[in-house]
């Protein structure tokens, strides 16, 4: 007799697929405008440097609304949730493509935003509550790629597009893969919901006024001019944290309640992702601006030398299930992360005489092990959360790891322009600049490895999973 597969089967096989399509779409997103704005501004008759808003409006609206997600899914289910999110982030992605002027674009960027911050985590919600512990592990390394993939080939395929087409494609593409998405979530997306969730408007109110002056003050820190009122709107942002603890210790259903951190395994993810991502997520943006400005070599040149890094992610995800098999959570996270550091390290090497050339197989190596450091990072966070927990801790998560890119973004551009206004230490070397500053990051990577120390030798077993 022929062997049938059951629903649930389907939907396992599925899921993890409509998670990778959300991802993509977000981080692409995320990142794609940065080779197209001159184009764009252009067109729009704005000056390039007023075309940031289009970038800023979008991480700040994801900063808002992001610790809303676990109890809109929660309240509405997460299939009405998810769907609902898809739609507003295609419709944002159709308005932007139409856009007439830049505040059109601004507009359209906020529903694109809206969508983006209830998309990726509410997926990830379903991902959590429909597989077992043992079978997580499978299904997150496989959506996780697009996380790796899309900061790398935004800026590629933007700039292909905008030579080649027009600005409006790099909109125009989301909207067929919104429509797969869409069909995919109504169809085998399950629904879990828990109605007797109180919404702690308060908590958000003063949680997502944290996000937002946090990730307001890391843009401003990207352009500063003038350091003191940034640093302002930073501390603010850490005041209204601190406001929001006391909120959720006095609070009788906070929206992030406080014995989220009483989770070891959670604790450690949450600051293991905050201080590694200082040196992943700058890598992308520096090693393609060291190759326009100090190689003075075309956006689409410094966008293949980094594309490597893509594949090599894909490929280091066949690796990471047996890794963390074999070694553990501790074991693999601590070293993989020295790695890391050791490789961006690497980049400050070659001199400006040095091949271009010389830059991709250390890129490809560390596009293999940033793979690897994600998917642990990711699960190990989620590993002993108990099922009530879910829904805020996954959320909560995404805010992290939303804040953390930015912080890494601007921590890398704040250490490059010190070194760039030190003449003497760099000798009058833009690119030296640039050296100097992966190898500060570097080892400061490397450092950040300490962070997973905390973690037992048996965290994460209950994860474990065949191949």
């Amino acid at each position: 007799m022929p062997t049938t597969i059951s629903p649930r089967q389907t939907v396992k096989k599925v899921l993890p697929l409509i998670l990778a399509t959300a991802i993509f779409m977000q981080m692409l997103d995320s990142t794609i405008l940065n080779t197209s704005l001159p184009s764009i501004a252009k067109d729009l008759n704005e000056s390039p440097l007023n075309m940031q808003n289009a970038i800023i409006s979008y991480v700040l609206t994801l900063a808002v609304f992001m610790p809303a997600s676990g109890f809109l899914a929660d309240r509405f289910g997460t299939r009405r949730v998810f769907v609902f999110s898809l739609v507003l982030f295609s419709l944002g992605s159709l308005f932007c493509a139409i856009s007439q002027n830049l505040t059109h674009l601004v507009i359209s960027r906020v529903i694109q935003g809206v969508g983006g911050s209830l998309m990726t985590p509410v997926g990830k919600l379903a991902l959590i509550k429909t597989f077992d512990r043992n079978e997580l592990l499978k299904a997150m390394n496989f959506a996780i790629i697009p996380a790796l993939i899309g900061p790398v080939l935004g800026p590629l395929v933007g700039g292909y597009m905008v030579d080649y087409l027009s600005w409006h494609w790099i909109f125009l593409i989301n909207i067929p893969i919104g429509i797969l998405g869409i069909v995919l979530g109504l169809k085998f997306m399950p629904n879990y919901n828990s109605r007797d969730t109180d919404f702690d408007l308060k908590g958000f109110l003063i949680f997502a006024a944290a996000s937002l002056l946090l990730s307001v003050s890391l843009e401003l820190f990207g352009d500063m001019q003038n350091i003191t009122p940034v640093l302002v709107v930073f501390i603010l942002g850490f005041l209204f944290l601190y406001y929001y603890y006391h909120h959720a210790k006095r609070g009788e259903n906070p929206i992030f309640p406080l014995s989220l951190f009483q989770v070891r395994t959670f604790r450690v993810g949450i600051v293991g992702n905050l201080a590694t991502r200082l040196g992943i997520s700058s890598v992308p943006l520096l090693l393609p601006l060291m190759i326009q400005i100090a190689y003075g070599q075309s956006a689409v040149i410094s966008g293949w030398i980094i594309a490597p890094m893509a594949l090599t992610a894909m490929f280091g995800k066949s690796y990471v299930i047996k890794i963390l098999n074999k070694y553990g959570y501790k074991r693999t996270l601590m070293l993989n992360t020295i790695v890391i550091g050791t490789l961006i390290c690497c980049l400050a090497i070659p001199d400006i005489h040095t091949s271009i050339f010389w830059f991709i197989p250390v890129i490809a190596i560390l596009g293999f092990f940033n793979s690897i450091q994600f998917t642990s990072m990711n699960t190990i966070s989620i590993a002993d959360l108990r099922n009530f927990q879910t829904s805020s801790g996954n959320s909560l998560l995404s805010v992290n790891q939303q804040l953390a890119i930015g912080f890494g973004i601007a921590f890398g551009l704040i250490v490059l322009k010190i070194y760039e206004n030190n003449s003497e230490l760099i000798r009058h070397e833009t690119h030296n600049a640039f050296r100097y500053t992966f190898l500060t990051v570097g080892v400061l990577t490397i450092i950040s490895s300490l962070v997973f120390r905390r973690l037992h030798v048996s965290d994460g077993r209950n994860m474990n999973s065949k191949e």
